[in-house]
């Protein structure tokens, strides 16, 4: 795949740095950033993103995420290894990645609500549409991964 804006960063800094300052104060929020790993990394296999995927698998390996549960993230309602906060951030992202079919269904939510407070709801929210932008970014402008497997050994 030949990307279609060689280093796209270069032609937006100001824009990447206002991201980069929104990761940061996302990672510094009240989420454990193992959660935030499992929301971005579903994000991205939704939005079939092979850079984020790439980086958010080796991302969450490296924080100490068991290959299992990375293995079975697509199939995570079937699944009877992720917790009930797990469950509802991953419906959430399910749900806010698919928004122009799903609507952001009260139900789904509700199950967001039980497990999340307020804050909590809104920082999950603010990530899934971050991790989304940059899915768009990378997937639109056909950004590369590199594959190299001694990179990603966790």
């Amino acid at each position: 795949m030949t990307p279609r804006v060689e280093n796209p960063y270069a032609h937006a800094p100001a824009t990447i740095k206002a991201m980069m300052t929104v990761e940061s104060s996302l990672r510094a929020g009240v989420l454990e950033h193992s959660l935030l790993e499992l929301v971005k990394l579903r994000a991205s296999q939704i939005n079939a993103c092979a850079f984020c995927i790439g980086m958010h698998a080796a991302a969450a390996r490296k924080n100490g995420e068991s290959e299992m549960r990375l293995y079975l993230l697509n199939a995570w309602r079937e699944a009877t290894i992720y917790s009930p906060r797990e469950r509802a951030a991953l419906a959430w992202t399910e749900a806010l990645t698919r928004v122009a079919e799903t609507g952001a269904p009260d139900a789904v939510y509700d199950e967001v609500r039980e497990v999340f407070s307020e804050a909590e709801q809104v920082q999950l929210t603010l990530q899934i549409g971050a991790i989304n932008l940059w899915n768009r970014l990378q997937v639109g402008l056909r950004g590369r991964h590199d594959a190299d497997p001694s990179r990603d050994a966790a």
